[in-house]
């Protein structure tokens, strides 16, 4: 059959991006679908109160990058558009420790850690992985934390995908022999996760994307996909027709194309809704397992309020180093840049309690027991500059179920307890933290008074399995059911890494990818 295209990837994140690339060098013919907008440098905001740039709401015309998703369990913050959440990631490249190859559903396919070692080599070497060089503030009072524990040793500069060339002036391409694209150095001013605009941070669209392209794969932003379904056969062997339309317009415009096989690379929050959508209708035999074992990282987002004005935590990049405080958890600073104080809306003073009725008097009580300091908290100066974010992980595997709702999806307790918010270890250290900046230590609304952790990576929901009784897909990414289906993005993460996850699933795609043939040339 003479097909539009050989693979069509849904989501241009890091596995729709290494899919991309890789498919298209065996000499496929590509087409990826994004969602969201294609930004260049210039486009984005110069501070996070630019809302209408930065955040993703199409119900109000907001078309940004950055996307909030509040369920009944969790908070998410994702990312949206071309290079998916790359756009939004604070860079950081860790391996994840022993515990992640050995735990949940895919732990008995292979021997994982030695399966992936090769892949995570060849993906820091694609995203341009280089240890930080350079410590601020917020690094060396962590430093100082972890000294006072009796971990110094665990204490560490971050592998971060940045450029750190001369920032004064633009340089050919450091990276893949000339072929990518020209790049500026960094200028530690913090301003990662609002969109790079000097060209320093390495998103997607600078590696992996940018050579796909220039190899012969498409992209079309702007448009969501709706519909997938098999050509003639029901397992998909003779292809599948995808459907699209465009997410911006008011006049829903639509395509439509015929294709050997679709990789979806969405995300848990992309994904999982389009797989819900098409296991009802053309897709039926997708595996029940479909949003089981949702994994959050077991975060816990906190923020630490400086009252001196030389307490500045907003020069570096976006997170610089990582105290490893256990075999299980770390924590990591974070910093937004001056001006994008954002996040002060969403920051309450921290309290512990065992209900959220107790913490809310807590919260309260503040105001009547020490009113200089908790105003201070509120009204601080440029936010961003003189607060520290502190991101705490864990690999605890609390798993939540998603499922099909009215409107949306909505969340359940699959295993176990609940992800946790204010975690007592992370309260500890952003207590300690406060001490020593002479500061008050505080942490989500949602978290104080809903009960409700945040994360910024939510993973799992297509779990890896021996087969459709335990998972969604086998260990080489192909949904079980189907031919040339392959999922590749946060959600085939089947057990929790406890740091980052990006670069796992940029290995991860990398295995996948690696075992799918060259495309044979046709006979004259």
């Amino acid at each position: 059959m003479n097909y539009d295209f050989d693979y069509i990837v849904v989501g241009s994140g890091f596995g729709g991006s290494v899919s991309a690339l890789r498919l298209t060098e065996k000499g496929y013919k590509v087409l990826v679908l994004e969602k969201g907008r294609w930004f260049k440098d210039e486009d984005f905001p110069k501070s996070n109160w630019n809302v209408k740039k930065w955040l993703w709401i199409p119900f109000l015309r907001f078309y940004g990058f950055f996307k909030i998703t509040f369920f009944r369990h969790v908070g998410v913050l994702s990312g949206v558009g071309v290079g998916g959440g790359s756009l939004v990631y604070a860079n950081t490249l860790p391996r994840p420790n022993d515990e992640f190859f050995s735990g949940g559903s895919w732990a008995s396919l292979a021997n994982w850690k030695e399966e992936l070692l090769p892949f995570y080599s060849v993906a820091e070497r694609m995203l341009g992985a280089t240890e930080n060089p350079k410590f601020h503030l917020g690094d060396f009072i962590l430093r100082d934390i972890a000294k006072e524990l009796n971990r110094e040793e665990k204490f560490r500069a971050t592998k971060v995908a940045v450029y750190f060339g001369d920032s004064e002036k633009t340089s050919p391409d450091p990276y893949f022999n000339g072929e990518g694209p020209e790049r500026k150095g960094c200028k530690f001013c913090g301003a990662c996760m609002i969109g790079c605009k000097h060209n320093a941070k390495n998103t997607l669209d600078k590696n992996y994307l940018y050579l796909a392209i220039k190899k012969g794969a498409r992209v079309k932003s702007e448009s969501e996909v709706f519909n997938i379904q098999p050509i003639n056969s029901r397992d998909g062997k003779d292809g599948y027709w995808v459907e699209w339309k465009s997410s911006t317009k008011f006049l829903k415009k639509k395509g439509k194309a015929s294709c050997r096989g679709v990789v979806f690379s969405g995300g848990v929050l992309g994904t999982l809704p389009l797989l819900f959508k098409l296991k009802k209708t053309t897709l039926p035999n997708i595996s029940d397992m479909l949003g089981r074992n949702v994994l959050t990282n077991s975060e816990s987002l906190m923020g630490v309020v400086a009252y001196g004005r030389d307490k500045i935590f907003s020069d570096g990049v976006a997170i610089s180093s990582i105290f490893y405080t256990d075999e299980h958890s770390s924590v990591e600073p974070v910093r937004y840049p001056s001006g994008s104080g954002f996040w002060r809306l969403q920051v309450f003073p921290l309290v512990r309690g065992k209900n959220p009725f107790s913490r809310a008097l807590k919260t309260f009580l503040k105001f009547f027991t020490n009113p200089v300091k908790t105003l201070k908290f509120y009204f601080v100066w440029d936010w961003a500059k003189h607060t520290q974010i502190l991101l705490f992980m864990q690999t605890v595997n609390s798993k939540l179920k998603f499922e099909k709702g009215l409107f949306r999806m909505k969340s359940k307790v699959d295993e176990g307890n609940p992800p946790t918010a204010l975690i007592p270890e992370a309260a500890e250290l952003a207590e300690r933290f406060a001490q020593k900046v002479d500061g008050m230590a505080g942490a989500l609304l949602t978290d104080t008074l809903l009960g409700i952790p945040t994360t910024a990576h939510i993973l799992g929901g297509c779990p890896m399995g021996s087969d459709s009784a335990n998972g969604v897909i086998d260990k080489d990414n192909k949904i079980f059911g189907y031919q040339n289906l392959y999922i590749c993005d946060g959600s085939m993460i089947s057990s929790n890494p406890g740091v980052n996850p990006s670069l796992t699933i940029t290995a991860i795609t990398e295995r996948a990818m690696s075992k799918i043939p060259a495309k044979q040339a046709k006979n004259n």
